[in-house]
């Protein structure tokens, strides 16, 4: 997916793959345009093709940047791919897989909505 990522502003490509629990492979790549806050990161494509697909949990996550190396996902993205794949997500780092749990602890998630809620 790296290469078909639009990105003439930054000229940074990223793209992105997950698999999911029940083996389904989801792919994604950034996405930019002229007001440039309004960019899609490739997490988002990512989890838009796994809607696409009929949904399921994400079960482990690369994504690389022009040099295949991985680059970790941005705040926005995190919070995004928690909702998808939660704590036991597998995020592949520079230094090898990590639970997400370790890359965003004590994220806050539906859970939370349920558990707090006042109705």
């Amino acid at each position: 997916m790296l290469e078909l990522a639009y990105c003439p502003y930054s000229n940074f490509p990223v793209g992105a793959a997950a698999i999911t629990t029940q083996g389904v492979l989801v792919t994604g790549c950034n996405v930019e345009n002229a007001s440039y806050g309004l960019g899609l990161c490739a997490e988002c494509g990512l989890v838009s093709d796994l809607a696409r697909k009929g949904g399921g949990t994400l079960a482990a996550l690369v994504v690389v940047a022009s040099d295949g190396e991985p680059v970790a996902p941005c705040g926005r993205c995190r919070q995004l791919l928690w909702e998808h794949g939660g704590q036991t997500l597998q995020i592949m780092t520079k230094s090898g897989p990590i639970a997400f749990a370790t890359l965003l602890p004590d994220a806050f998630g539906p859970e939370d909505l349920t558990a707090r809620s006042t109705s």
